[in-house]
């Protein structure tokens, strides 16, 4: 009775003759969330179709690392150059760009969930395949489908999970999707060092498998529902959501406040972004996008387990230590970036880069001229940890966060696939030429100096110094702002350009 009468007290209410009569244990049985509007609900579904939506994020990384741990035996199994592994190493980012492109439409005519289901079924397809590839056609097929898979899964998973959550759980739900890659490369990374390619790749279709099954279990969003006119869906799937006590009339009003706001507001183009009022953002945008892909993130990651035979170490104990660092800093990174701010934490993150790379090259260095032999493995292993321990902490999920910040709502469609197609091209640049880059010869005498590895690394290095000027020049810190204050800010340091120029 107590119980009863404290859970009275605290929603306002008392106790009737009537009340005791009610079973009250299967409300406690009940996952609670209590919501900014002091209502609650089960988030039960909520947790569930946010489960159900990762594992597009896992496919992604599984996808994403596939190739690291498998390079030395598909070249050997298949007899393939370095031209053609290069191809199917980096042929994922073109399918992948194809995919983000499209992505947008295809989530909008078939659904979040339509999207999602349609990208399982391309994977499954890319990864059988691979599986029976008997030369450098089918595996290159194979990989351009997962590709494709994963770049709309890039696009519609976190849209999906922005949709459904409520304000005040999107956050720590949304980081769910950055870790949930990290983690699936990190366990292709691992296990690929244990079975063969063909096996692995079969691997990669499980969870296609777990997402295609979980979708039958959870709503479409409510959102989608809601911008399509499925008035009763978009009320079911909502209830669903928020649980089936939570009143749902406020957040009901202001999603469909929200639809009318963005249906009346005018449709843009790419070419609107490159007026003088959206141009520093297009800037910020693309460039934070370009220095993230060009310090290397993919050559080093598709091609690990190269990197650290050609250091002299061996590529099971290199890959498996460098898929243990990523998933822990990635949670650390997602900790912190409401706390530090996106400035600071990303110029840490690209200092951290920078040094990595400059440890990797100088091992290399040392190696080539016969220094310091017994150390260059501790060194090499040493600069390639820190280089994917501080890129996971800043510059592998800012980008995308100051990228979704900086552009205003009603231009921010055709902005996120400017973005997407730029960080996709750079993707695609850096890992078909890192191989090349490694056995490039130089005419230069000063380049001649330095071996293959050691200008590919500090070039890398490079970047990430650039990176850090760039952002402490330009980059506005969007932390704790509105997307207007965002907005204010922009405007302000262009104006105040425009009259020093």
């Amino acid at each position: 009775m107590a119980i009863g009468q404290c859970r009275d007290v605290e929603n306002g209410g008392t106790n009737s003759l009537e009340d005791l009569e009610q079973p009250f244990i299967k409300q406690e049985k009940k996952i609670v969330g209590d919501y900014e509007d002091g209502s609650t609900g089960s988030i039960g579904m909520l947790l569930l179709s946010t489960g159900v939506a990762v594992c597009g994020s896992f496919e992604f990384g599984s996808c994403v690392g596939y190739s690291a741990p498998t390079q030395s035996a598909i070249r050997e199994d298949l007899n393939l150059s370095l031209a053609q592994f290069s191809m199917f190493g980096s042929i994922l980012t073109i399918g992948a760009m194809l995919g983000a492109i499209t992505s947008g439409r295809i989530a909008d005519f078939l659904g979040r969930k339509g999207a999602m289901r349609m990208s399982a079924t391309f994977c499954i397809t890319g990864w059988l395949a691979i599986y029976f590839s008997e030369g450098a056609l089918s595996l290159d097929i194979g990989r351009f489908l997962t590709g494709y898979g994963i770049g709309v899964f890039s696009y519609v998973v976190p849209i999906f999970i922005a949709e459904i959550a409520p304000k005040n759980l999107r956050g720590g739900l949304a980081t769910l999707n950055q870790l949930m890659i990290v983690t699936g490369a990190s366990v292709s990374f691992v296990i690929g060092t244990i079975i063969s390619w063909r096996t692995l790749a079969m691997t990669g279709i499980l969870p296609c498998i777990v997402l295609l099954v979980g979708l039958w279990f959870v709503p479409e969003s409510p959102r989608w529902l809601a911008k399509i006119g499925h008035e009763k869906e978009f009320q079911v799937a909502l209830q669903r959501l928020r649980g089936k006590y939570a009143d749902i009339s406020d957040e009901t009003a202001e999603i469909k406040e929200y639809i009318l706001t963005l249906q009346s507001l005018p449709k843009s183009r790419v070419l609107e972004l490159f007026q003088s009022r959206y141009i520093r953002s297009v800037i910020i945008g693309v460039v934070l996008m370009v220095f993230q892909q060009f310090g290397g993130i993919n050559g080093i990651g598709f091609y690990a387990s190269q990197t650290f035979e050609e250091a002299g170490i061996s590529s099971k104990i290199g890959t498996i230590a460098y898929a243990c660092v990523q998933v822990p800093i990635t949670v650390v990174g997602a900790m912190l970036i409401d706390k530090s701010g996106r400035r600071p934490l990303i110029m840490v993150s690209a200092t951290g880069t920078f040094l990595g790379c400059f440890l990797a090259g100088t091992s290399f260095f040392l190696k080539e001229y016969g220094l310091l032999l017994d150390w260059v493995p501790t060194i090499a292993v040493s600069g390639v940890l820190i280089y994917i321990a501080f890129f996971s902490i800043g510059m592998g999920a800012v980008p995308w966060v100051i990228m979704s910040e900086i552009f205003p709502i009603h231009v921010k469609g055709a902005a996120g696939s400017l973005v997407v197609l730029v960080n996709w091209l750079g993707a695609w640049g850096v890992s078909y030429t890192y191989n090349f880059l490694m056995s490039w010869s130089s005419y230069s005498k000063i380049l001649k100096l330095l071996t293959q590895a050691q200008r590919t690394y500090f070039m890398y290095s490079g970047f990430s110094l650039l990176t850090i000027f760039f952002v402490a020049k330009l980059v506005p810190e969007t932390k704790g702002k509105t997307l207007e204050e965002i907005q204010a800010c922009i405007n302000s340091d262009r104006r105040e350009q425009d009259i020093l120029n």
